[in-house]
């Protein structure tokens, strides 16, 4: 099904309608800061295998991010940052920005990958912000594309319509926010001692 979801004043009723279906192991496809993205709950391991068959990923090997209210949720699923690192995601968050960070055991087994990294992300988004504090609990997430494209050409579909035309056979629901932007986020790693950009895009980076 396809629900639409004012952007800027998302209705209470319609995201308790999302936050079930989540609830009850739903993927969904949801607008965020950037580009829309194909979500769940990140304690559900039966959607989580479903996102991974959907962009045919290994999950070991996948780049998936989860998708925070705020920074208080960074330390739940990542190792503690330094201070530098923390002051610069207090700078750029909420925005569109993910960053990697080293993750600690609590990262579930399913998305425990071989680079021991996690993506955060804190969109500048209210339905994103509704979604993450109605359901208590981040949302994995993963960037979405055009089905009929080859690997090594990638375009983000804007348009939910057409988003949902191409996806309502694999998802559970595609939020209508209004078109998406088609510039994802912008990648810092910090991983290392010095915050390093790993991809270009929608957030400004001159640090």
């Amino acid at each position: 099904m396809i629900l639409n979801i004012h952007p800027e004043n998302p209705e209470p009723r319609k995201i308790q309608q999302v936050i079930e279906v989540l609830k009850n192991d739903g993927v969904i496809i949801y607008p965020t800061d950037t580009i829309y993205g194909l979500g769940c709950d990140i304690n559900s391991h039966k959607a989580m295998e479903r996102i991974c068959a959907i962009k045919r990923i290994n999950p070991e090997k996948a780049n998936l991010t989860f998708i925070c209210s705020d920074l208080s949720n960074i330390t739940d699923y990542s190792r503690p940052v330094s201070t530098t690192v923390y002051k610069i995601m207090k700078r750029c968050l909420p925005g569109p920005f993910t960053f990697i960070l080293e993750a600690n055991n609590s990262l579930p087994k399913l998305l425990r990958n071989k680079k021991k990294t996690v993506g955060i992300r804190v969109p500048n988004s209210p339905i994103v912000f509704a979604l993450v504090e109605g359901l208590d609990a981040p949302l994995l997430s993963t960037s979405i594309k055009n089905l009929d494209e080859e690997d090594d050409i990638i375009e983000y579909p804007t348009d939910p319509y057409e988003i949902y035309d191409q996806y309502k056979h694999l998802v559970d629901l595609v939020i209508d926010g209004g078109f998406g932007g088609n510039i994802p986020s912008t990648i810092i790693d910090c991983t290392n001692d010095e915050p390093l950009l790993q991809r270009a895009g929608l957030g400004s980076w001159e640090f």
